[in-house]
């Protein structure tokens, strides 16, 4: 494939997604709004970008700006800190603030993602099972859906925590829908009205116009090195829900008794404001380029998610079940995501050398460390080798143009981020090149 004819297939697709793009940008001009409220609702001031030091008493920067994300959420309050290094982190210490000894851990959405087993299920390392605390899990079913059944069966032995994964992890499927994950909360509430939704929403956060507090979810959580800080946040991590539960995961957090009355940022907090002010533009820009990736890879013969089909006529979003993915579209059939829960693209690719090439490819169209090649490697967390290209300016930020695999069968890349849709549309234009032919240009 010359380069013309790579140009000639981009450019087709983004006309194919052309309705898909319209979408996502209204959907981004609604959460401006909302986030531009949030910050005008809290006064935000310049002093609210001062650090501090010691203790932190005080630290007026980091109330407002945990404020400010309570109020775009639309939660009672939230916890914003630097000090939390991951999405990881953060989810661990809102369980570990939320269960006690005897209490059952119920995950809905199937076995969570690899980082997390150790947390729930580890050996020797202070996880929640050397602490008495039971887990349990309804496994997805083969269309990557609840199984409510299963999921009301273990709701009738009232476990203290109901937990979703919204995004996929490293499994084939869609992220769950804000809707979707209200039909679990509304089952909750009738069958556990004690049991306490916890959401893990990284990646989720502004591909939709609500959140899942708005379907009821108690808890939400996610990392600011992906989409809620913007490609601008250079750590940290939020968790954000009921006041009363906010309070018990702070003093988690710090010490039991101490909460967010301690705990201090010397640097200042301008990133974090700003980040989070620009993230529904940047969830845009990398939604687009999820679609761009995936009708790209599809029509070179790749299975990719995300795809499904809406009418012209602008009905809703309709998802199709794998069985359904190669039904005979009719005349007013267009391909359009099938879920625009998440910012992350999957592409099943024909063997590990196909795999490790795209993610090298990515890896030369990065702004940061586009020299280096990336191998796969044993990482912290992860049961198989990993493979990650992320040439980023924050260290992992996975809001920025990154990719990355486990290395095993079948094997699929998950492609996330993008500041800059002109800069992923070059990156998909380095992996097509790399896996299916030659450039004849510049």
């Amino acid at each position: 494939m010359t380069y013309n004819e790579i140009i000639a297939l981009i450019t087709d697709c983004e006309k194919e997604n052309d309705a898909a793009f319209r979408a996502v940008e209204q959907t981004a001009l609604f959460n401006q709004e909302k986030v531009l409220n949030a910050f005008k609702n809290q006064n935000v001031a310049l002093r609210h970008f001062a650090g501090s030091t010691g203790y932190g008493y005080e630290d007026t920067g980091k109330r407002v700006l945990s404020a400010v994300f309570a109020d775009a959420f639309g939660a009672e309050a939230a916890v914003v800190s630097p000090l939390i290094a991951s999405g990881t982190h953060a989810i661990s210490t809102a369980l570990f603030g939320l269960l006690r000894p005897g209490d059952t851990l119920f995950s809905a959405s199937g076995l969570p993602y690899d980082t997390l087993v150790p947390v729930i299920t580890g050996s020797e390392i202070g996880s929640l099972a050397e602490f008495g605390i039971k887990f349990e899990k309804a496994d997805l079913t083969q269309y990557g859906d609840f199984d409510m059944p299963a999921v009301k069966t273990a709701l009738a032995k009232k476990p203290a925590v109901v937990f979703i994964q919204r995004s996929r992890g490293y499994t084939w499927r869609d992220s769950f829908s804000v809707a979707q994950i209200g039909q679990i909360a509304a089952l909750v509430r009738k069958i556990s009205p004690d049991s306490v939704v916890v959401v893990d929403n990284c990646y989720g956060e502004f591909t939709e116009k609500t959140e899942p507090i708005a379907a009821g979810a108690d808890v939400i959580i996610g990392s600011l090195i992906k989409n809620p800080g913007g490609g601008i946040a250079p750590t940290g991590g939020y968790i954000a829900g009921g006041k009363k539960y906010i309070d018990l995961i702070a003093n988690r957090l710090t010490a039991p008794g101490v909460g967010t009355e301690v705990g201090s940022y010397a640097a200042d907090y301008r990133a974090y404001f700003q980040g989070f002010f620009l993230a529904p533009h940047t969830v845009c820009q990398a939604l687009k380029g999820a679609l761009l990736f995936a009708g790209v890879f599809r029509r070179l013969g790749y299975d990719t998610l995300p795809k499904a089909r809406i009418n012209r006529d602008g009905k809703p979003f309709q998802q199709l079940s794998p069985s359904d993915e190669n039904r005979v579209c009719n005349d007013n059939d267009i391909l359009q995501p099938s879920s625009i829960g998440d910012i992350i693209c999957s592409i099943r690719l024909n063997s590990k050398e196909e795999l490790i090439r795209f993610c090298q490819a990515v890896q030369s169209a990065s702004p940061v460390d586009g020299f280096a090649v990336p191998e796969p490697c044993k990482m912290p967390g992860y049961s198989d080798p990993v493979i990650m290209a992320a040439g980023t300016f924050v260290q992992g930020s996975s809001i920025e143009l990154s990719a990355d695999a486990p290395i095993r069968a079948p094997y699929t890349a998950f492609v996330q981020g993008g500041l800059t849709y002109e800069h992923i549309k070059i990156a998909v234009r380095s992996c097509v090149k790399a896996l299916i032919g030659r450039s004849t240009g510049n």
